[in-house]
């Protein structure tokens, strides 16, 4: 059973594995105080409810889930970007698009901001059958909207093990449906991300060369064009922090992370750029720390209705021993590497 954020916390916190605390390690090198260097993206999660159960999901996310955001809150998210310079929005979830207000949402912020960029993080599988949500691709499309698309690795058994049988078909099956609409072909600006997640204690190849290596596996078998890969190293929080305690990995990747520091991944760290805005509207600096219930600076304001700019890019920003997660090798963020 996994145990609650606060717990998450504490075991991360308290675990004798012979850790230094993050704190300690950007003190040493030469980072601290961790603190904002500015806003350039509101990542806004409309709900942890999702169609999948995946064994790697930070969020906890699945088809129980009842947390879902309200018009009001997203109301306050558009007045938000309304009286801010931010120009990239990020509607992640949980299936962002279950939530019934996704599609007003998305309408709102491109009559509100017409230049802005609007990520959608998605799994695809909602996208690709004849069902209620078949629409969506037609959407995303009349919206200028770029998706950021789920496909831990290229192997069928891998991916089915990881996410649900017969996942990686009906994914292979959304991305076609996307090419075929317009997605990552040519300069139309509909750009297809695709995001991968090692499927164990281990920590990504290199961004590009994966990049490489999906782009000539799914054209070569598929036909599937994307526009770019982004890799994320599996974050030791909820069901991925559970898998490492009932297989006895947790210490051992705990070490991994902290051998593979990377300084210069601090300078690029997504919760310096990024304010993440949970389903209750409740402020935090990433989506991890939302995660494990860790919210923005008391000195900041706490909620998307009392958003303030200036007091926000000045904030410190929360940290723990689930950081070295995102400081690890190249480094890791919702946008992939990092160095």
């Amino acid at each position: 059973m996994l145990a609650t954020p606060t717990e998450q916390v504490k075991l991360l916190e308290e675990t004798e594995c012979g850790i230094l605390p993050f704190s300690s390690k950007l003190d040493v090198s030469g980072h601290a105080p961790l603190r904002s260097s500015g806003i350039d993206i509101l990542q806004i999660n409309i709900g942890y409810t999702c169609n999948l159960r995946c064994r790697h999901c930070h969020v906890d996310a699945g088809p129980e889930r009842r947390e879902m955001m309200t018009r009001q809150n997203m109301e306050y998210c558009l007045n938000a970007l309304d009286k801010s310079s931010i120009k990239t929005v990020d509607i992640t979830g949980g299936t962002p698009e279950i939530n019934p207000e996704f599609y007003w949402l998305i309408e709102n912020i491109r009559s509100k901001v017409p230049d802005a960029e609007i990520l959608v993080r998605s799994n695809l599988t909602l996208l690709e059958g004849n069902n209620r949500y078949s629409h969506i691709p037609e959407f995303l499309k009349q919206h200028r909207v770029t998706i950021i698309a789920s496909l831990p690795c290229t192997t069928r058994e891998k991916v089915d093990t990881i996410r649900g049988e017969g996942v990686f078909d009906r994914s292979i099956n959304a991305l076609k449906l996307l090419n075929s609409i317009g997605y990552s072909q040519g300069k139309n600006g509909l750009d297809l991300n695709l995001v991968y997640n090692p499927e164990g204690p281990f920590l990504p190849e290199d961004q590009q060369h994966l990049e490489h290596e999906f782009r000539k596996f799914l054209l070569d078998n598929y036909g599937i064009f994307f526009s770019h890969l982004y890799t994320i190293t599996n974050m030791p929080i909820n069901r991925f922090l559970n898998n490492l305690l009932e297989n006895g990995q947790f210490c051992e990747y705990m070490a991994l992370l902290e051998k593979n520091f990377n300084s210069e991944a601090v300078r690029n760290l997504m919760c310096r750029s990024t304010v993440s805005v949970g389903w209750d509207g409740t402020l935090y600096d990433c989506d991890f720390n939302q995660m494990l219930h860790l919210p923005v600076a008391k000195d900041a304001p706490q909620h998307i209705s009392e958003f303030n700019e200036e007091t926000l890019k000045k904030r410190l920003v929360a940290s723990g021993q689930h950081c070295y997660g995102c400081t690890a090798g190249a480094g890791s963020s919702c946008q992939g590497s990092l160095v």
